[in-house]
């Protein structure tokens, strides 16, 4: 269990601590760029889950008992993770400043289940996006949360097509014939590296290779950007759903200090064989600033 760790710039982003980062190994974790304009509609509508329980996991903490945020069928959410991994799922964006060290901990495993009434119609990334935005007001209820974004410019990586194209592999599945998130989430988690059924979601990491079913690009950087000393930004120009398979990899800062690895490829020898390549550059990327956050009163 050495292999996802969820990584994060050298800003002080780094959301899980090696104490916490084994537990989500083999779990699935879907963590993009935020739609800006999204999240300005959705807070004008102020949606909020109908009934919610909030409760410090008080068991074992191993990955069989671990749910990443998920968001299933029928308005239902449920997630039993450190909290600093809920609060990037609710605003999609895993570039946090501020963050306590307490929130990144197996001491911060919450078991969050909530229930809301959907709109009729809602397309499922909809669904998601509503579920999001009553997550973020359940971390103000709860958790007191305050935060805020910022814009910087800053070194960052670009993801850009390789000079001979890219060699990619189309996913089996459309866009639109994506399954929902099951209970299967809730169950024991497999010891290997499954790839998930679901879209827009990887399994693995460094040392067991990326996996999934149906992904697109931007997918692809935001989840190896857990890994990289700068954000990664897809500027490639690729659309649509792609099934992904590597192997293992370096992270960046083992590149220069194990000689015992020496045979495993880099990141950029990662995204190679992808027909991609990483390019540093300056860029200007989204940076949420926590500004306070509380152990919650539960109920």
């Amino acid at each position: 269990m050495t292999n996802r760790k969820m990584y994060g710039r050298t800003r002080g982003r780094k959301l899980l601590p090696a104490g916490a980062a084994v537990l989500a190994l083999t779990l699935p974790v879907a963590i993009g760029l935020v739609d800006v304009s999204q999240i300005g509609a959705q807070s004008a509508e102020n949606p909020t889950f109908d009934v919610v329980s909030v409760k410090l996991h008080a068991g074992v903490i191993d990955r069989n008992i671990l749910a990443p945020p998920t968001v299933l069928p029928g308005g239902r959410f449920v997630s039993r993770f450190p909290l600093a991994i809920l609060i990037s799922f609710a605003y999609k964006n895993g570039r946090m400043e501020g963050i306590p060290d307490w929130t990144k901990t197996p001491q911060a495993v919450y078991d969050v289940e909530a229930t809301s009434t959907m709109p009729p119609g809602l397309s499922m990334q909809a669904r998601n996006d509503r579920v999001r935005a009553m997550v973020r007001a359940l971390l103000v209820d709860r958790f007191k949360l305050v935060i805020h974004r910022e814009s910087k410019e800053m070194p960052v990586y670009a993801l850009l097509v390789a000079k001979r194209g890219p060699k990619l592999q189309r996913a089996d599945i459309d866009e639109k014939d994506c399954p929902e998130a099951s209970l299967n989430v809730l169950g024991p988690q497999s010891p290997s590296t499954p790839m998930p059924d679901l879209c827009h979601v990887f399994n693995g990491g460094v040392g067991r290779g990326l996996h999934a079913r149906a992904a697109n690009i931007s997918d692809l950087a935001a989840f190896v950007e857990n890994w990289t000393d700068r954000p990664l930004l897809d500027k490639t120009g690729i659309q649509g759903l792609y099934r992904f398979e590597t192997g293992p990899y370096l992270r960046m800062d083992e590149m220069a200090t194990r000689s015992d690895v020496s045979d495993t490829p880099t990141v950029f020898e990662m995204f190679g064989s992808l027909g991609l390549r990483m390019e540093p550059q300056k860029g200007v990327v989204d940076v949420y600033v926590i500004d306070h956050i509380e152990r919650p009163s539960e109920n």
